[in-house]
């Protein structure tokens, strides 16, 4: 008897981001795995004014204008907003030539979709992918705390152990930006996968993985092999690495196909006090403490199979 598995039921949260972009594509070219209820977008790489405008542009070049996109929160709950237009461009998606989106902001502000989305669809069928700063996901949990019960999972792109920070000595950009959302949302009790630099600085863009993007001869391949030609730049600089890494298209990845990647499961807590250390995440890999474990820490995953996948499933778009 053949058993026939429905689509997960995701919410994106984002950034955009060239790397956030290729997520949402990934997401967006895979129908018969995930099913995108949404996107919300949050202030994090650019402004919020920039990111759910990204978003908008993503979703047109992939053929999918019919995606509501929802602007949430504009600044961390407590601090001021860093950016990283140092690394992604003004816009967030320099790099290659975009139209200015004809799809229009959902007018319901995106905190509210989130929690409305999970308290309407049956407990515990819609899983959330933060691909950015934890805001707006802490300010579901805040304004409505039931929706922690009903939530399948939490798969986000944030953190570091063995990589330590990107934004500061210690501390990786998504959770630095907002420590204390990522502090709420990681001691909710929700069923939590973290994909980190450990395993996103593994799948790095190649000149052949770029390449391959690009001879797919269409609007988003071009547009996706664009987009890595200006983000590499800064870690070649900075980590003297083959290429950029595809931070937040693991998050997509890993709901499709799991067994491309590896972890395991452990307590993970994050620093809000220290000055030297804000937005680190205390990752218990070695299991010395008698912490709960709270997390499926990744950290590793099989680069070829993971741009297999993505390049195939971009060949897709638009749909």
């Amino acid at each position: 008897m053949e058993i026939t598995l429905s689509a997960q039921k995701i919410i994106i949260d984002t950034d955009p981001g060239q790397d956030d972009a290729v997520a949402i594509l990934l997401a967006l070219a895979s129908p018969d795995e995930i099913e995108v209820l949404g996107i919300t977008a949050v202030a994090g790489n650019v402004p919020l004014s920039l990111t759910e405008k990204n978003a908008r542009i993503i979703c047109e070049l992939a053929g999918q204008p019919n995606v509501g996109v929802y602007a949430g929160c504009d600044r961390p709950l407590k601090r001021k907003l860093v950016t990283a237009e140092h690394v992604h461009g003004k816009t967030g998606l320099d790099g290659p030539e975009l139209s200015e989106p004809k799809i229009t902001l959902k007018e319901q502000h995106g905190v509210d979709f989130i929690i409305d989305t999970i308290m309407n669809e049956p407990a515990n069928t819609v899983s959330l992918c933060p691909l950015g700063p934890l805001t707006n996901v802490a300010s579901a949990i805040l304004k409505e705390p039931r929706i922690t019960k009903r939530i399948k999972q939490i798969v986000l792109m944030g953190g570091a152990y063995f990589e330590v920070g990107n934004i500061t000595p210690a501390a990786e950009f998504n959770i630095y930006v907002d420590p204390e959302a990522a502090k709420i949302v990681f001691e909710a009790g929700i069923d939590l996968v973290v994909t980190p630099l450990d395993v996103t600085h593994k799948a790095l863009v190649t000149s052949k993985r770029n390449e391959a993007f690009r001879q797919l001869d269409t609007p988003v391949g071009v547009a996706v092999a664009e987009m890595t030609d200006f983000f590499e730049r800064f870690d070649k600089e900075k980590y003297g690495s083959a290429g950029a890494p595809l931070h937040d298209p693991c998050v997509i990845a890993y709901l499709i196909d799991p067994t491309i990647f590896s972890g395991r499961k452990i307590n993970v807590e994050i620093e809000t006090i220290s000055e030297l250390t804000l937005g680190m995440t205390v990752a218990d890999w070695w299991r010395v403490t008698d912490r709960k474990a709270n997390a499926y820490f990744i950290g590793d995953l099989e680069a070829e199979r993971f741009f297999s996948l993505l390049t195939q499933r971009l060949g897709r778009l638009p749909i």
